[in-house]
């Protein structure tokens, strides 16, 4: 395997600059070996470092693929590999854990010229994204409708509750969360009309990761309460938007989902 220059015989600046050549050079195969890699004996080290270039793009590409399963899906394998491969050599790992490569992918698929014609691709991805996020989050026992159930009547307009680790709420211009949910259980999508506008849940009650879609009003009433917003503040926040606005039944659906571990204790 190759190695930098003057590891660990050289000063720790020095060493800074050659680590940082070396990993410079690792996602873009236009650049050089960088200055100063040798293999053993001293032999020259460009097919060496060419392989380990090679090596960390497929393993990269690979993360991307695992995160990203539906956007694979939509574009197909070959389409995703090289798209893969453009973002790779644009974003570096910040993070030795793979999992939390690709942050922003959505971002850059919304610059990304060849999938301009879907639009709703970017959201798919943060959705695939909220996925992780709530599928890595820590445990936590979600609310028992016990509790709530025990609050008298006149004081449950000011309570407040905290949100479950998993919770995640996206909003999107686009049917994200039906293309999600079709892609992931490998549903047919022809009867989806990627222009309607979908809001979706994302939380884990216990083990498994759950996606649902969201009534007129229900991002605006749960991203409310998780901004630490009172039930009744939630309420207004979503018959603001949505007249017909269903509290009754929004609670038992976050109850459900178990979007929320507790009610909030007051100071």
């Amino acid at each position: 395997m190759p190695r930098p220059d003057n590891i660990g015989d050289a000063g720790e600046s020095e060493s800074a600059v050659t680590l940082g050549r070396f990993s410079g050079a690792l996602l873009d195969p236009g650049q050089p070996t960088p200055a100063g890699l040798v293999g053993p004996n001293g032999k020259k080290a460009d097919k060496r470092y060419n392989v380990y270039r090679n090596n960390v793009t497929v393993g990269l590409i690979g993360a991307l693929f695992d995160i990203y399963p539906a956007i694979h899906r939509l574009v197909g394998d070959e389409f995703f590999r090289a798209m893969a491969r453009s973002y790779v050599r644009e974003r570096q790992p910040q993070s030795p854990l793979l999992f939390r490569y690709g942050g922003d992918f959505a971002e850059f698929l919304e610059r990304f010229e060849p999938v301009r014609e879907l639009a709703y691709l970017p959201d798919v991805a943060r959705l695939e994204r909220a996925w992780l996020h709530a599928f890595h989050a820590a445990d936590a026992p979600p609310l028992d409708s016990a509790a709530l159930a025990a609050i008298a009547p006149e004081e449950l307009a000011d309570q407040r509750f905290i949100a479950h680790p998993a919770t995640r709420i996206l909003r999107s211009r686009f049917a994200a969360v039906s293309i999600f949910s079709a892609n992931r259980s490998g549903a047919d999508l022809a009867g989806i009309d990627p222009g309607n506008a979908e809001d979706g849940l994302v939380t884990r009650r216990e083990f498994d990761v759950e996606v649902r879609s969201l009534p007129g009003g229900g991002a605006e009433f749960l991203l409310a309460l998780i901004d630490g917003g009172t039930l009744g503040e939630a309420a207004d926040a979503a018959t603001a938007v949505t007249q017909d606005f269903d509290l009754a039944a929004a609670i038992g659906a976050m109850l459900e989902a178990g979007a929320f571990t507790a009610i909030a204790t007051r100071d």
